[in-house]
């Protein structure tokens, strides 16, 4: 199974380590949005997006690369975001992204979130929030995760 995970980490590292923990399991490349072309995404089977979240929101940089995907029928995907508060099951802040790949043709199988260290407003004043993570546990939650991705999609890779 041919993969590719696209991931904007830009504070701490976070979400960089969580996408080289699902890269080993899928034995994926790792690469920011940068440094792919949008047509070249079809030449995998499965794509990850993922990076921190900031206000809420993934990080410009990745929400800019899908928004310019052009729309057609593409391969499976997947969304991954670390985040200093934890995802809202009301609102979930990886529900935009899944729906705007949705949009642009793309299968999204599942998504997978978890903390990160932060230092945005106000937690900065107090040091950060959530200090050492990813940790271990948050690691192997991730390649748990790829394992239960590259399963579901009954390829190995």
């Amino acid at each position: 199974m041919k993969t590719v995970i696209v991931c904007a980490s830009a504070s701490h590292g976070n979400t960089k380590r969580i996408a080289e923990a699902m890269a080993q399991v899928l034995e994926a490349a790792v690469v920011a949005p940068e440094q792919i072309d949008a047509a070249e995404l079809a030449t995998y089977d499965l794509v990850g997006f993922g990076s921190g979240i900031f206000l809420r929101k993934f990080h410009p940089r990745l929400r800019r690369f899908a928004q310019s995907l052009p729309e057609g029928e593409r391969g499976r995907a997947f969304v991954f975001a670390t985040s200093g508060l934890p995802e809202s099951r009301i609102r979930p802040f990886t529900r935009p992204l899944a729906r705007l790949l949705k949009r642009k043709g793309f299968e999204v199988d599942d998504t997978f979130s978890c903390r990160g260290f932060d230092t945005w407003l106000p937690f900065r004043l107090v040091g950060g929030i959530n200090k050492g993570r990813p940790n271990a546990t948050d690691l192997e939650a991730a390649r748990t995760f790829a394992e239960g991705l590259r399963a579901r999609i009954g390829a190995t890779p």
